[in-house]
């Protein structure tokens, strides 16, 4: 089951830079940065409401988020749902057609298992499902 938007992910060339600017439009600065490995990118995480805005800032050439910059310039990478169950989200977006870009989910940002849904399926927005990690 859906939850709610978690975040939306915004593809930026500049970090620091990035930051400055939300934080104006925002009126705060970002409550957490964390690099994630899966996708080897540097984030920042700002709090608006119940939902989030996470900047990413790709460290590899080759990374998802570069290509993503490299084709589009920098903007709206994807939009993120909080899921209860990652698993039975995934295998009903599947079984509704969707074409999910990784079997299992990993690791992500924010303490949370994600995994993502081609943009192709869903009017050009790559869909993120996101589980908190229960320790």
């Amino acid at each position: 089951m859906l939850k709610k938007i978690e975040h939306i992910g915004i593809a930026v060339k500049d970090l620091n830079k990035a930051n400055e600017i939300y934080s104006k439009i925002l009126n705060s600065k970002p409550y957490k940065q964390e690099f994630v490995d899966s996708e080897n990118v540097m984030t920042s995480f700002f709090k608006i409401g119940d939902s989030k805005i996470e900047i990413l800032d790709s460290r590899d050439e080759q990374s998802a988020i570069n290509k993503f910059i490299q084709k589009k310039g920098e903007g709206i990478h994807h939009i993120a749902f909080e899921v209860e169950d990652i698993q039975s989200e995934m295998q009903r977006l599947i079984e509704e057609g969707f074409h999910c870009l990784n079997e299992i989910p990993k690791k992500g940002a924010d303490n949370k298992l994600v995994c993502f849904f081609h943009p192709k399926d869903s009017c050009g927005v790559l869909i993120e499902l996101c589980q908190e990690i229960i320790t």
